[in-house]
C-alpha cells in the first residue's frame, strides 16, 4: 500500500476553505489536471482529466465521508472520497485509491491535510516508492491550487 500526505497553513479561514472544496463542482478550481467535472452529486462525481496526448479520460468517484468543521473549527472538517477502479481501466494498477482531506483553525488561517493511500495491484506494487513521490507532489498542486482559489 502506498500512502502519501502533504500539508499546508494558508491564511483563509476554515469556513472560506470547505465552502470550496465541500463542492465537487470546484475540482477543476484545485484539483491538478482535472478539465471538468460531469455527473456531479452530492455523494458521487466523475472527473475528466486530459492527457499530454489530449485525450480525455475519466475518473468516477464516491463519497465516504463529509464533516463540516464545528464551531471554532472543533472537530476538525474532514472529507473522503474513494475512487472507483473495478471495471475501470485504473482497475489493472490499482485495487483502492481514497483521499482524505482534514481542515482544521491554525492561529489567524487553516491548516490543510491531503492524504492518498493506494493499494497497489500485481506488478504494479513494486512501484510504491515512486508512486508515493509522485503523489506527493500532486498532493501539493492541489495545496498550491486551494491556496490560490482562497487567496
Amino acid at each position: 500500500m502506498a500512502v502519501a500526505r502533504s500539508s499546508r497553513t494558508v491564511s483563509a479561514s476554515p469556513e472560506r476553505v470547505w465552502q470550496l472544496v465541500e463542492d465537487p463542482h470546484n475540482f477543476p478550481r484545485w484539483w491538478p489536471e482535472v478539465k471538468r467535472m460531469e455527473d456531479v452529486h452530492p455523494d458521487r462525481w466523475t472527473q475528466v482529466f486530459m492527457t499530454r496526448r489530449g485525450r480525455t479520460v475519466r475518473a468516477d468517484y464516491n463519497l465516504l465521508e463529509s464533516e463540516a468543521p464545528g464551531p471554532g473549527g472543533d472537530p476538525p472538517g474532514r472529507r473522503a472520497w474513494e475512487q472507483e477502479v473495478v471495471g475501470t481501466p485504473f482497475e489493472r494498477v490499482l485495487s483502492e485509491a481514497i483521499t482524505e482531506l482534514l481542515v482544521e483553525p491554525a492561529g489567524t488561517g487553516t491548516r490543510i491535510t491531503l492524504a492518498q493511500r493506494q493499494k497497489l495491484r500485481g506488478y504494479s506494487r513494486t512501484g510504491g516508492f515512486l508512486l508515493r513521490r509522485a503523489t506527493r507532489d500532486k498532493l501539493n498542486q492541489a495545496l498550491d491550487g486551494i491556496e490560490r482559489a482562497v487567496g
